[in-house]
């Protein structure tokens, strides 16, 4: 089997729905705490996949979280190498940073779930699956389009939601991969930056039930669409 490793930095941000589309494409997935493991073997760089998924920190945060040198190392390396990695707000970030674009606050928290409006080159990539389907927002920092990668989207809150790089790197600033029924792990999870926010735990609940199944339905396209791209040669 081909082996995916995601960078889990907080317990219930993890592949989500995303985990079945992962088995179905042949990829065994694994799972590693940035926080705590090595991340430097062998291992993690042959892999065929690296996820960097999300997490409640900024991207250049370092100076009070140290593991996010060795993080941003790794992203590094796995950028020369040119291998497949998929980026999930702070992962997207963190990708971004790599790259050389500043990561910095928005202003405001893009919490709750809202449509993306897609660039030219967002309706002709992987994510035109998501046209017009709300996607879960959780943020509140934004990256800036690193040079020679390519922007596909953004919301009125924050102007850059997703960038391309090649086929192999996606970065995505919202949480393509929440699973809803899982959603109250969130909700509890971050429930002192809802408060701060003056936002209503019920209103989210009432979204993630009225929303989840297009969600889980346009999420698993887009990730089949991207793996299936990475499977078919470069046409010169």
């Amino acid at each position: 089997m081909k082996t995916a490793i995601a960078l889990r930095h907080i317990h219930f941000e993890d592949a989500g729905t995303l985990e079945a589309v992962l088995a179905a494409q042949g990829y065994a997935l694994h799972y590693l705490d940035p926080l705590l493991d090595t991340l430097d073997s062998a291992h993690v760089q042959k892999a065929d996949l690296l996820i960097v998924l999300g997490g409640p920190i900024g991207a250049y945060d370092e100076q009070l979280y140290p593991f996010l040198h060795d993080e941003l190392a790794l992203i590094n390396q796995r950028l020369q190498s040119g291998k497949p990695m998929l980026g999930i707000c702070l992962g997207a970030q963190l990708i971004a940073r790599a790259l050389g674009a500043k990561v910095y606050p928005l202003g405001v928290k893009e919490i709750g779930f809202s449509a993306l409006t897609l660039t030219t080159a967002g309706q002709d990539s992987v994510l035109a699956a998501l046209q017009g389907t709300p996607v879960l927002h959780w943020h509140g920092d934004q990256f800036d389009i690193p040079k020679d990668a390519v922007h596909l989207a953004s919301t009125a809150v924050g102007a850059h939601q997703a960038f391309a790089l090649g086929r192999n790197v996606l970065a995505l600033q919202f949480h393509l991969e929440a699973d809803v029924n899982k959603l109250e792990h969130w909700l509890v999870g971050h429930a002192c930056e809802l408060s701060q926010t003056g936002i209503n735990p019920h209103a989210l609940r009432a979204a993630a039930i009225e929303l989840g199944d297009r969600l889980t339905v346009a999420a698993r396209a887009v990730i089949n669409d991207w793996l299936d791209a990475l499977e078919t040669p470069a046409q010169h």
